[in-house]
């Protein structure tokens, strides 16, 4: 793929600061203001944290409200494949035009002062939400909450914060205590929030820094709302009554308690009956369990059943163990590729009993990769038989060669989902 303009400019702002994260809002604080302070401009804003389901929760969001015929502006990160994917102005992924004006605008108003990567492209969305028209803002966090580029709206319509587990523990802390409390730093005072299914210790956290900021109402799963199937249907209750709805188009047991937030969000929200049958049933939401039916390296292995996923944590390891265990009976291979600053063993480990075997390989241009040599060591470890292949299609045309009917999943980092999606030439929209 050959390079845009702003590719060129995203590459001088990666050479703005020496690390890749330095959680602080002080930076974000300086260019904001040197821009005239966008963030005070934007539509309602919908702010997501949370360690699983942020992604997906945020795209049944928008599913929902467009579905009810709302515009909305959407970000999210990292992108699968080009980063156009985590700005939507309106629906519709930023413009080449549109990305270059607000990046070089950003590039200029910040100098040579140091600021992460993630900043002044935070930054640089905020920009662009604020000068078009939507009915709503919705806004992922990054990384943590209470120092991620996004916390800088003083009053959003209503805070979401998904499920909380261990991960990025040398940012956020090495204890679920530690991480909720990170996670809840986006709570603001007098605005709502839907809090999704949560462990005891995380969830005591999360309900303290509620009471201690004033953010009301807490609308905590299991307590105000609550999802689940019955008759291969979505039950979702509240306060307001009993919901049944088709069960989510993204697959995976764990979509239920996604939906759930979404369900909660919208009703809080006033939204009606095509709002929540929108959000269940229209959803888009790349590498997450999706099937690659078709395009380049589909066509290496025709005859397997192709999977892609972008999960790598221990609660994403369980989740795709289960959803796996649904699925026909087939041999399974997985295709892995991760980084260095993961917990392998933790994500693996739920998999390691239902799978044939797993393929190492390692991330193309990721300096963070582990080798597949690496990643093969630690699925021998948990118990899985494992090989190293130099690639994923050298991977994949080895399992079809031996398994022409497997199930195939290529798991383990959205940085190869994105490598993934690039080499099948199946980009987002």
């Amino acid at each position: 793929m050959s390079k845009t303009g702003s590719d060129l400019i995203l590459e001088r702002m990666m050479a703005l600061h020496p690390k890749v994260i330095d959680l602080t809002l002080d930076r974000v604080w300086r260019l904001l203001e040197r821009l005239d302070n966008p963030q005070e401009n934007l539509p309602p804003v919908i702010h997501i944290a949370g360690t699983n389901g942020k992604g997906s929760t945020q795209a049944m969001l928008r599913a929902g409200l467009e579905a009810a015929g709302r515009r909305v502006h959407a970000y999210t990160s990292p992108h699968l494949a080009r980063f156009h994917e985590r700005i939507r102005l309106g629906g519709q992924l930023i413009s080449e035009p549109d990305l270059m004006d607000v990046l070089d605008e950003c590039y200029a108003a910040n100098g040579d002062a140091p600021i992460t990567y993630f900043e002044i492209t935070t930054c640089a969305a905020l920009l662009a939400f604020s000068r078009n028209e939507a009915d709503y803002t919705l806004l992922e966090v990054g990384l943590g909450g209470r120092l991620d580029a996004t916390n800088v709206v003083d009053k959003p319509a209503l805070s979401v914060i998904t499920p909380v587990s261990l991960d990025h523990q040398q940012f956020l802390g090495d204890t679920i205590e530690a991480i909720a409390g990170e996670k809840a730093g986006i709570l603001k005072r007098s605005v709502a929030a839907v809090i999704g299914p949560q462990d005891d210790a995380a969830l005591e956290v999360i309900e303290k820094q509620g009471a201690r900021v004033g953010a009301a109402p807490l609308l905590v799963h299991n307590q105000h709302w609550r999802a689940r199937t019955e008759h291969e249907r979505l039950v979702f209750e509240d306060e307001t009554g009993l919901l049944d709805l088709p069960l989510p188009n993204l697959p995976g047991s764990h979509q239920i308690e996604n939906a759930g937030m979404a369900l909660a969000a919208l009703r809080y929200l006033g939204l009606g009956e095509p709002a929540l049958e929108g959000a269940v049933s229209q959803a888009n939401w790349p590498a997450r369990m999706q099937r690659l039916a078709s395009g380049r390296l589909a066509d290496l292995a025709p005859d397997v059943e192709l999977w892609l996923d972008g999960g790598h944590n221990p609660a994403a390891g369980q989740a795709l163990a289960r959803h796996l265990q649904t699925l026909s009976k087939r041999p399974i291979f997985l295709i892995c590729g991760m980084l260095k600053t993961k917990d392998i063993a933790g994500y693996l480990n739920p998999l390691a009993q239902g799978v044939d075997a797993l393929y190492a390989v390692s991330i193309p241009g990721e300096t963070a990769t582990l080798s597949a040599e690496e990643t093969a060591r630690d699925a021998k470890a948990v118990g899985m038989k494992s090989h190293v292949s130099k690639s994923v299609e050298d991977a994949l045309v080895r399992i079809a060669e031996t398994a022409p009917h497997a199930r195939v999943l290529i798991c383990g980092s959205l940085y190869l989902a994105g490598e993934v999606l690039r080499q099948n030439e199946t980009l987002p929209v």
